[in-house]
């Protein structure tokens, strides 16, 4: 895809607040008919700008109130260590982010959990079980002020 125009954008914003909106709805918020409006957001879809739908669930609601930002630093940074974490994040859902860093960590990770009890034994249980981590900060999240998915256009 060589451009974004200012249609495309308006597509976007629409569709990062409104995933489940009706392509004629869609087309309507944005000033197009439903033919062009559905083929730019195939255009989208086909190349990759749009990667997925999905459903944005309330933790607290579904009893998951203890959040954390875990920071760690690897014993080493192997193929083997990074390897190690990168299957042991993909097999845990509880941990909802994951990224590697600058400074004196390597990786952070976002962990959701029942309660504080839970989050704990996850660190310690699972986490630090692991054998590769060489000191670990956990941050717990009092109360979030923002929370988005959508980016700035």
């Amino acid at each position: 895809m060589d451009t974004i125009d200012h249609y495309d954008q308006a597509i976007l914003r629409v569709l990062q607040n409104e995933g489940k909106i009706g392509i004629q709805e869609l087309a309507e918020k944005v000033n197009l008919s439903t033919s062009p409006c559905w083929r730019r957001v195939k255009k989208l879809e086909d190349a990759g700008i749009i990667s997925d739908y999905v459903a944005l669930l309330n933790p607290k609601r579904l009893g998951l109130t203890a959040m954390a930002y875990v920071h760690i630093a690897l014993l080493d940074h192997r193929q083997e260590t990074i390897e190690l974490l990168d299957k042991f994040v993909d097999g845990q859902e509880q941990i909802v982010e994951c990224s590697s860093i600058t400074g004196s960590n390597d990786y952070v990770l976002k962990i959701i959990e029942k309660d504080t009890e839970s989050l704990e034994k996850f660190i310690m249980q699972h986490l630090l079980r692991l054998g590769i981590v060489r000191s670990s900060t956990t941050n717990l999240i009092l109360r979030q002020k923002k929370f988005t998915t959508a980016l700035p256009l």
